[in-house]
């Protein structure tokens, strides 16, 4: 039966006051958001007690009412109802400035991950279907369904993997958004960050067919190689390129908006038009090229030095790295960091035919999925559990960003339970020297990864990877039922 919006839209009108009492409506995700000239002249108790209406919220000079997913089909309808003069949809993070909800706490670190969530927000619902489709795939070609050499395959791979490899330029642009950019400088930049050309320019980057032109600081730890220079500088590129990357692009687009800003304000306006987008552009990109390049591959290479000694401790080095691996992984995957480990785990493969030094991080999905599936149970909030349920079912095929962005980083501590259950899922991995394989599907189609089809260890390590898995998933389901509260929360506002 289809829903009477118009009908709701005329009750909710009459019940603030009438379209007279109505400085200015406009809507977010889930709620309708009112200027009053006179809130006292609206009935909350009637407004709560219709059919349709989830809430009532006065805050922040807004009268708000909550009524889900359905929010936009009934703010058209008020606006069509009330001959009103609409606002459209209010982003995330100005919802959150208007319902006067206090900035993010906690310090630099609170302030970051309040940004990096706001920003990913907007395209969580496309992001949650990219990677559903990557997990559907990934199924079909497990199973024997589809070749990866099928044409249906490799047209479904470009439709599951294309927005996260460019998600640079999608958060290029709702970053500009929040830092009140240009939004097309924040496209540009993040399309430089993904231009083939410079995703192939690191010489030591795996299958780059860059060659090194020379190195810095060269004979240690730290010992980088480049393929080009920008005047004479050395350009340096992550081992991973800054392709599905999130951080550099953030980087990027609030310098772009510290150029750009007074550019604006000084350049005459008969100029204006090109000539702060190609100043800003070119500033910018070059500045993050030659920047953060260099600042990401210093602290990739610091990520190896790390595990490369923790695994060198006799006896307990196995244990100590699972630990922190499983503890840090879900970290370093937000920063692109985590490509630091990946070399280690090629290198073991062609050495031995066996890798222990990944293994840890298995389990990571898992105990993200499980603090995931705890909230889908405890949580009140409609729009909290809409992107629940998707995130349940990518992150049991191994694609975890859509639940860390949307729900568990936002909120903070379901992100540290899954990374102390992941310690806890990691270390016995560790401690048991757990082997992969080799390397492929992650989630609940990893597990053949670990079947020894050669030696005589059978299906020794499978066992190893799954009571690690049981223990992250019971850890971070358990303690998640036990601590989780509906808050204020990004997705609701």
């Amino acid at each position: 039966m289809a829903k009477d919006y118009d009908g709701l839209a005329r009750t909710i009108i009459d019940n603030v006051g009438g379209r007279d009492n109505i400085i200015s409506a406009a809507h977010c995700i889930t709620r309708l958001r009112f200027k009053l000239k006179n809130e006292s002249k609206a009935d909350t108790e009637a407004l709560k007690a219709t059919d349709g209406v989830l809430a009532v919220m006065q805050a922040g000079g807004q009268y708000q009412v909550v009524i889900g997913p359905d929010v936009a089909n009934v703010y058209d309808a008020v606006l069509a109802v009330g001959g009103i003069q609409g606002a459209g949809e209010v982003a995330a993070d100005d919802a959150r400035e208007a319902d006067g909800v206090e900035p993010a706490k906690g310090g630099p670190i609170g302030v970051v991950i309040d940004l990096i969530s706001g920003i990913i927000q907007p395209c969580l619902g496309v992001l949650a279907a990219s990677g559903l489709i990557q997990g559907i795939l990934a199924l079909l070609a497990f199973l024997g369904v589809l070749s990866q050499t099928d044409g249906a395959y490799q047209v479904l791979y470009a439709v599951g993997n294309g927005f996260f490899y460019f998600l640079p330029i999608v958060l290029g642009y709702s970053a500009a958004k929040k830092f009140g950019c240009n939004e097309f400088i924040g496209i540009a930049v993040g399309a430089a960050l993904c231009f083939p050309q410079m995703v192939n320019a690191n010489p030591s980057a795996l299958g780059s067919t860059a060659e090194a032109i020379g190195t810095v600081f060269t004979g240690t730890p730290f010992e980088m190689a480049y393929s080009m220079t920008f005047l004479g500088i050395p350009v340096i590129m992550p081992a991973s390129g800054y392709t599905s990357t999130v951080v550099p692009v953030i980087l990027a687009v609030w310098v772009a908006s510290l150029i750009e800003r007074p550019l604006k304000k000084h350049v005459p306006a008969t100029v204006r038009f090109f000539t702060v987008p190609f100043v800003t552009l070119v500033v910018t990109v070059s500045l993050t090229y030659l920047v953060i390049g260099p600042i990401a591959s210093i602290l990739t290479s610091l990520v190896t030095l790390l595990f490369n000694t923790l695994y060198a401790i006799p006896t307990v080095g196995g244990l100590v790295a699972g630990a922190v691996l499983g503890a840090l992984w879900q970290v370093l995957v937000i920063f692109g960091l985590h490509w630091a480990i990946v070399p280690i785990m090629f290198a073991n493969y062609g050495l031995q035919a066996y890798d222990v030094v990944m293994s840890p991080d298995f389990c990571c999905v898992f105990a993200q999925t499980a603090v995931i599936i705890a909230i889908a149970i405890k949580t009140k909030d409609v729009r909290t559990r809409e992107v629940a349920i998707p995130c349940i079912v990518t992150g049991f095929f191994g694609t975890t960003e859509p639940a860390i962005y949307g729900i568990t980083l936002p909120k903070v501590k379901p992100f540290v339970i899954s990374c102390v259950a992941s310690a806890f899922g990691g270390t016995f991995i560790g401690a048991m020297g757990t082997r992969s394989f080799t390397t492929g599907f992650s989630g609940i189609i990893g597990f053949p990864t670990f079947i020894d089809t050669v030696g005589d260890m059978g299906m020794t390590n499978v066992v190893y990877a799954a009571i690690g898995v049981v223990i992250a998933m019971v850890i971070a389901f358990a303690a998640t039922m036990v601590t989780y509260r509906d808050e204020p929360n990004k997705l609701a506002a």
